[in-house]
């Protein structure tokens, strides 16, 4: 059979198929007349394969055969086609699934160990159900654990062909994770109080300093209260009158004694010779 005819047979089957197939199952397609082998199969495959250069499909193999994808690179278009938003996972989940094929074949306690959370039935559930992982066995401690591996369905999810295409753990740890991502500029310097080493002994001498500053306002306010009554009294003996002072020799009494109801109405009295020997205490009756 001539290779562009074996060309043509392989690329329909590959559109028509709903699963990668394999040289061996694309041999089954012919016939011992056909005189078709393995290598003149794989020619053909490498040879459609070279053709898809600069096409938007591609010719990939993976786990379970060959099969036509999607490019990468059109892949934000093609997407548009279908109105169901692609599935999310949890980070829970891609932890797990992880594990299981870096360190397969793996116990659920020993995942829960390295994670140091409960691992949900939930998570191993969607697994299997999508068939990305399954039990290969169980381990021979108390309880008998289930031994979970991946399948050739996971490698086919993720378009790999093998686990030795898995990027290496070295290579995982240096990625730069969006979540801590440090700005391009550097935050302002910030002043930091040193963290004290004994902080019973740091809040007593705090508790004692401010004691002592009640203490000091204490004090100052006394002395503020003083010192404005004292101003007080110094204001009040000089407002007051000189006369009111006893023995004062500009008391009104003296200069200007007071007139009695009789003198006023006599006023010649006052020339009497006997006036001035008669006692004071008549003027006040």
């Amino acid at each position: 059979m001539q290779i562009e005819q074996l060309k043509s047979i392989i690329e329909a089957a590959l559109l028509a198929s709903t699963q990668p197939m394999t040289v061996l199952q694309l041999g089954d397609l012919f016939v011992d007349t056909d005189e078709v082998n393995r290598e003149q199969i794989a020619k053909a495959l490498e040879a459609l394969a070279e053709e898809c250069a600069g096409r938007g499909v591609e010719l990939k193999e993976v786990a379970s055969g060959f099969r036509y994808q999607v490019r990468q690179e059109v892949h934000p278009w093609i997407s548009r086609m279908w109105t169901e938003r692609p599935s999310r996972y949890s980070r829970a989940l891609l932890e797990t699934l992880a594990l299981i094929a870096y360190r397969q074949p793996i116990t659920r306690p020993e995942i829960e160990q390295i994670r140091g959370v409960v691992v949900s039935s939930n998570i191993i559930k969607t697994m299997e159900e999508r068939e990305w992982i399954r039990v290969v066995g169980y381990r021979d401690v108390p309880g008998k654990p289930a031994l979970f591996g991946t399948t050739r369905s996971f490698l086919d999810y993720f378009n790999l062909k093998s686990l030795d295409q898995l990027p290496p753990l070295s290579e995982i740890r240096d990625m730069e994770d969006p979540q801590m991502r440090f700005e391009a500029e550097p935050l302002p310097a910030r002043i930091v109080r040193d963290l004290s080493i004994d902080p019973e002994a740091d809040a007593a001498a705090e508790r004692e300093h401010e004691a002592d500053h009640d203490d000091t306002e204490h004090h100052a306010s006394a002395d503020a209260a003083d010192a404005d009554h004292t101003t007080a009294d110094a204001d009040a003996s000089a407002a007051s009158p000189e006369y009111d002072e006893p023995g004062s020799d500009t008391s009104p009494s003296a200069d200007h004694p007071t007139a009695t109801a009789d003198e006023a109405a006599n006023p010649a009295a006052d020339v009497e010779s006997d006036a001035a020997e008669q006692d004071p205490e008549e003027y006040r009756a």
